[in-house]
């Protein structure tokens, strides 16, 4: 028993005396930490980014890969870019943790917004605006001016929940007393805004409504475009697509995604990702500016599940 008692005294003793002190050179600055390096044999985990099918996968490919490989030299980190058919698919992805960051349609960061609490990060600066444009289109050899003459057409929607391309022009037909299948001959998906130009510059659809930006950039690409479509109306300005990210994203992640892509207009190694999806810059949006979008949504609901 004494040599238990002994024992645990001087377990006792030795915990309790002092440390033996060690000079510390150097200072500890905590308002200017650097990330730990990724410990050998371990991979660093990519940031995941979607893009929704404004473009068709194939576009977007070619489109975002630039601006892909740019965030992953800056960040050092691998980058996933992420496609789904859909935009609400997309939505999903966001509302789970899924993906860390996402480009999506103005109509779908709204339901996003309003139903989970996506959250804006930036949005793109385009032709010193950010705002765009529901524009109507047909071939450049129809005589239709006006929706009013696309009674008994075949008509080309892009997304179920796309603002300008299906939200908007259903506005239009609403205006008029009828719904889309009331007043069209017929009307198809085509789950992205390039292939409803394509659609009506092959005659497979008689008129479509697309995203301005889109439409603009897809001409300019593609000149036989230019031939083959005219646009016949343009609707009131409406916040653009933004960039957003995931309410389960952590702040820090936010922020620096956020810094580095308010930062690419300053920075000439950005120039050609930024280039590659027609945008000068990025901005500083506030949720306001979609509210014009809520009031449309409100006359024409969009669904709430893919």
């Amino acid at each position: 028993m004494k040599k238990i008692f002994l024992l645990l005294f001087m377990i006792l003793f030795v915990a309790c005396a002092p440390l033996t002190q060690t000079e510390v050179t150097g200072n500890v600055d905590l308002n200017n930490l650097q990330p730990l390096p990724t410990p050998v044999g371990h991979e660093a985990i990519p940031l995941r980014v979607a893009v929704a099918a404004v473009i068709s996968p194939e576009g977007t490919v070619q489109s975002y890969s630039a601006l892909l490989a740019y965030l992953e030299d800056k960040l050092n980190r691998p980058v996933e870019l992420v496609q789904r058919r859909t935009y609400l698919e997309v939505n999903d992805l966001i509302e789970h943790g899924e993906v860390d960051v996402a480009f999506v349609c103005t109509s779908a960061y709204v339901e996003g917004h309003d139903t989970f609490g996506m959250e804006l990060l930036v949005a793109p600066l385009v032709n010193g605006a950010t705002t765009y444009n529901s524009v109507l289109i047909v071939s450049s050899s129809s005589k239709a001016k006006r929706i009013s003459d696309l009674r008994g057409t075949v008509f080309a929607f892009t997304d179920p929940i796309s603002l300008s391309g299906r939200v908007y022009p259903t506005y239009l037909v609403h205006q008029l007393g009828f719904t889309p299948e009331e007043y069209f001959a017929r009307t198809f998906f085509t789950y992205s805004h390039d292939e409803a130009i394509r659609a009506v510059a092959s005659g497979m659809a008689d008129g479509a409504a697309v995203d301005s930006l889109v439409y603009e950039f897809a001409v300019t690409r593609d000149p036989d475009l230019a031939k083959k479509t005219k646009v016949i109306h343009r609707s009131p300005d409406f916040g653009i697509p933004p960039v957003v990210i995931s309410p389960l994203a952590r702040p820090q992640v936010k922020s620096d995604l956020q810094s580095l892509l308010l930062e690419m207009a300053n920075d000439p190694d950005a120039q050609d990702a930024l280039a590659s999806i027609g945008v000068q810059s990025f901005v500083i949006i506030e949720d306001s500016a979609y509210d014009s979008v809520r009031e449309l949504i409100n006359i024409i609901p969009i669904p709430n599940s893919p």
